[in-house]
Parts: C-alpha cells; sequence; structure tokens
C-alpha cells in the first residue's frame, strides 16, 4: 500500500528489485546519453583505468528510477485491489550525496533498496511531509556501488 506520511516510520525498507546489466544494454545506453569510452567498447574500455565495459552511472540511476515507478504501481494497483487508500507522493525537491562507489560491469546484477532516514512536517505545504531516504544499490557480492538521499513530499491523513 502507498501509506500517508503518518504510517512512516524512520527505518522502514522497501526493496525495489534487482536488474543484471547486459553488454547490447550498457552501449545503447551509452550510445544514445553516455558516450564515453568505458561505455562504450571493450577495446576502449581495456585503455583505461576501468579495464573492462561497465555501465553509465545515469544508467544505474534511471533503472533505480524505474524499479522505485514499477514497485510503486504494484502497491498502489495492490492497495486499490484490496479497498484500501492510497496516499499520494510527490514531488520531490531534489537529492543529495549522488554517489557511483563502483563501476557497474557487463553482467553485474544490481538490487536497489530504499531506507527511510528521516522525517519533516512542511511548513510550507499544508497536507504534506517530507520523506527522507537513503537509497542503495548494492551488487551480487554484497558490494555498495551506487548511493545517494532523496526528499520526497508524501501526503499527510486527516483521520480527525
Amino acid at each position: 500500500m502507498i501509506r500517508y506520511f503518518e504510517d512512516i516510520a524512520i527505518g522502514d525498507e522497501m526493496e525495489l528489485g534487482s536488474h543484471t546489466f547486459g553488454r547490447e544494454e550498457i552501449i545503447r545506453f551509452a550510445q544514445k546519453y553516455d558516450p564515453q569510452p568505458y561505455h562504450l567498447s571493450d577495446a576502449a574500455t581495456a585503455q583505461t583505468h576501468f579495464g573492462k565495459l561497465c555501465a553509465s552511472g545515469w544508467q544505474t540511476a534511471g533503472i533505480f528510477m524505474r524499479l522505485l515507478v514499477q514497485k510503486k504501481q504494484a502497491l498502489e494497483a495492490e492497495a486499490k485491489a484490496q479497498g484500501e487508500p492510497v496516499a499520494l507522493t510527490g514531488p520531490s525537491p531534489g537529492l543529495e550525496d549522488l554517489k557511483w562507489i563502483k563501476p557497474v560491469f557487463v553482467g553485474d546484477t544490481i538490487s536497489y533498496k530504499r531506507i527511510v532516514s528521516g522525517k519533516t512536517e512542511s511548513r510550507s505545504r499544508p497536507g504534506w511531509g517530507l520523506i527522507h531516504g537513503e537509497n542503495h544499490g548494492i551488487n551480487q557480492n554484497g558490494e555498495p556501488v551506487f548511493f545517494f538521499k532523496s526528499n520526497v513530499f508524501q501526503q499527510r491523513c486527516d483521520r480527525g
């Protein structure tokens, strides 16, 4: 279910899913959005500090966003099917500390999750609060590869 601001607790975790990065997918993304040598070919990458083809950091971020939206859509559909209310989410006033910690290579599987790190009642938007999150991408070896902090508006519940 998509929960209201009051129902969300600091420390709540949401597993978003995993994605395995394929060679052709990495190259297609790079050709279109991030045409740096280490994202385009094995030969070019061999001459860099990466040593082998790796995904663009923007691709790892894009996959995070896709999985987040899909998870929210599934939770919303489930809540509606059970006749439960669905709280509104968004927009986001921004993110902080975006980090690409380790390269994501061909064949790596990245698991993504969001952890609620804080909550703030909105002073400028009555009926809304801000949910602060820490967002992680972890590879198949348990190593962090991607991280950022997020802030997202979440609807408050008037249970008066």
